[in-house]
């Protein structure tokens, strides 16, 4: 959480002056933003395009309920935390 606070800030602030104040490492921000994505994270972003695909091919209309009776949304439940 820190370390996307610093990522989405990092145009306005020094690197090193958010790293501060938020108590954390630089090398450890340098180490989150070089790693790369997890197996989860991967998966959670393909299906992530697949409901937006799903969402914008209904012209912006279908919520929750369309989007889990889709084939692919038996891998994943109705509360994944996708954004």
């Amino acid at each position: 959480m820190r370390f996307s606070f610093i990522d989405a800030k990092k145009a306005e602030f020094p690197v090193a002056r958010l790293c501060e104040v938020l108590a954390v490492s630089q090398s450890g921000y340098f180490a989150w933003k070089n790693r790369p994505a997890s197996e989860r994270q991967c998966k959670d972003m393909v299906l992530l395009a697949h409901i937006r695909e799903r969402f914008r091919l209904s012209r912006e209309t279908y919520g929750s309920p369309i989007a889990t009776t889709m084939p692919w949304s038996k891998r994943c439940s109705r509360r994944s935390n996708l954004s």
